[in-house]
C-alpha cells in the first residue's frame, strides 16, 4: 500500500527535467517577500504570528504543488464534472449553512472553529477547469450559439452563487477569467461588447433599485471620490495613497513606514499589502515586484501558446486571466484607478485559502508546461 503511494507520488526524472524551475523560484520569492511585508504590517500588534503562519502555507502550497506536478494534467479533464458540481455544492452550503459568517460585508466564509475557507477561490479553479473541458470538447467552436450558451450556463453558476455572498471582488474576478478564456477561445467581439453593456445596465438597475449592498455603493463612491468621505469609505484609499506616495524613490526601510506602523491603513497584510510595499521599499522596490509578476506571466502565457492540447491551453489562459486581473486590481485600487474590493495580491497577501488556490493553479500551469508539445492551432 504504502509502496504504491511512494510510486504514485514519484515524478518522472524526463518530465521533471522539462519543470520551469524559475518561475516557480520567481513565485516563492514573491510570498518570501510577502511574507516580510506581512511582518512589518502586523509585529506590532501580533508579533511574528501571521509571519509564521504565511510560511506554514508556503510550506503546505509547495507539498500540494509536488502532488499535482506527479499526476498528468489529462485527469483534471476526466474529473472536471466532479470538481465542478463539488464546488458549486460549497458555495451552495456557504450560502445557507454559513450565510452568517460575514467578514468585511461578504458571508463568504466557512468556518468550522478557528478555522475557515473560502470555498469561492475553490470554485474559481473548478469554473476555470470545466469551462476549459468544454471549450476542448466544442473544439473551440464558441461562436456556435448552443455551444456559447453552455459555456454561458456553466459560468453564470458559480458566479451568481458568489454574488449572492455578496462579493463583488471574487465576482469581478470570474468574469474577467470568463472574460479572457471566451476572447481567445475566439468569441465575436460584438458578443463581448454586449457583455460589457450588459454589466453595465445591471449595475445601473441595482443601484437605482437599492439592491445594491450599501458597503459596495460605498466602496464604488469612495474610488470616485475619496475626499467626499475622509474618515469614512474614503478612509482607506487616501492613507493608502498617502503611504504609498511618501515612499518616494527608495522607501522608508524595512518597519519603518509610519501609515502601515500607526495601523492608519486598514487591512495592510491583506488587501491592502502593496501600500506597505510602496511605502517602506518606495518605486524601486514596488517595479521590482511588478517585473516579477510580469515575467511569470510571460512565462505562463509561452505555456498557453506551447500546450499540447486545447484543455492544457484554455486551462492556462484561465488562470493567467485570473492572475493578471487581480494584479491589476489590487495593485490598481490601492493607488485609486480602481474601486476597492476585497481582491488578495497572489502571493503577497496574507491567507490560507487564497494561497493554497493560487499554488493550485500555478502547479496545474507548470504540469502543462511539463508535458507540452508544441503544436499549432
Amino acid at each position: 500500500m504504502i509502496s504504491n503511494i511512494l510510486e504514485l507520488l514519484t515524478l518522472d526524472r524526463k518530465v521533471l527535467r522539462e519543470l520551469d524551475v524559475r518561475a516557480l523560484m520567481a513565485i516563492i520569492a514573491i510570498v518570501l517577500f510577502g511574507t516580510v511585508n506581512i511582518y512589518s504590517a502586523t509585529h506590532l500588534k501580533s508579533g511574528t504570528h501571521y509571519a509564521k503562519a504565511q510560511i506554514v502555507w508556503l510550506v503546505i502550497g509547495l507539498a500540494v504543488t509536488y502532488v499535482i506536478l506527479c499526476f498528468d494534467y489529462i485527469l483534471l479533464e476526466n474529473y472536471a464534472q466532479i470538481f465542478y458540481w463539488a464546488s458549486i455544492v460549497l458555495l451552495l452550503i456557504n450560502d445557507t449553512i454559513f450565510k452568517n459568517s460575514v467578514v468585511n460585508g461578504a458571508a463568504s466564509w466557512i468556518r468550522i472553529g478557528s478555522v475557515g475557507i473560502q470555498p469561492s477561490e475553490f470554485a474559481k479553479l473548478a469554473m476555470i477547469i470545466m469551462l476549459s473541458k468544454k471549450l476542448s470538447d466544442m473544439n473551440l467552436e464558441i461562436n456556435n450559439m448552443k455551444n456559447f450558451l453552455t459555456l454561458a450556463g456553466y459560468a453564470a453558476l458559480p458566479m451568481a452563487l458568489i454574488v449572492i455572498q455578496p462579493d463583488m471582488g471574487m465576482t469581478m474576478v470570474c468574469f474577467f477569467i470568463v472574460l479572457g478564456m471566451f476572447f481567445v477561445a475566439g468569441l465575436d467581439l460584438k458578443v463581448i461588447g454586449g457583455g460589457f453593456a450588459g454589466v453595465a445596465a445591471f449595475i445601473a438597475i441595482i443601484w437605482n433599485l437599492s439592491i445594491m449592498p450599501t458597503y459596495w455603493k460605498n466602496r464604488l463612491i469612495s474610488f470616485i471620490n475619496p475626499d467626499a468621505d475622509e474618515l469614512g469609505s474614503g478612509l482607506q484609499l487616501l492613507q493608502s495613497k498617502i503611504g504609498i506616495g511618501s515612499g518616494e524613490l527608495l522607501g522608508k526601510g524595512f518597519t519603518k513606514g509610519t501609515q502601515v506602523s500607526g495601523g492608519f491603513i486598514p487591512e495592510a497584510h491583506t488587501d491592502f499589502i502593496f501600500a506597505v510595499v510602496g511605502e517602506e521599499w518606495g518605486f524601486l522596490g514596488a517595479l521590482i515586484l511588478v517585473l516579477v509578476y510580469g515575467y511569470i506571466i510571460y512565462k505562463f502565457i509561452i505555456i498557453a501558446r506551447t500546450s499540447k492540447d486545447i484543455f492544457g491551453s484554455m486551462l492556462t489562459v484561465g488562470i493567467v486571466s485570473s492572475l493578471l486581473f487581480s494584479l491589476l486590481q489590487n495593485i490598481g485600487m490601492t493607488i485609486g484607478l480602481m474601486p476597492i474590493t476585497g481582491i488578495t495580491l497572489p502571493f503577497m497577501s496574507y491567507g490560507g485559502s487564497s494561497m493554497l488556490t493560487n499554488f493550485m493553479a500555478v502547479a496545474i500551469v507548470l504540469n502543462i508546461g511539463m508535458r507540452r508539445k508544441k503544436i499549432n492551432f
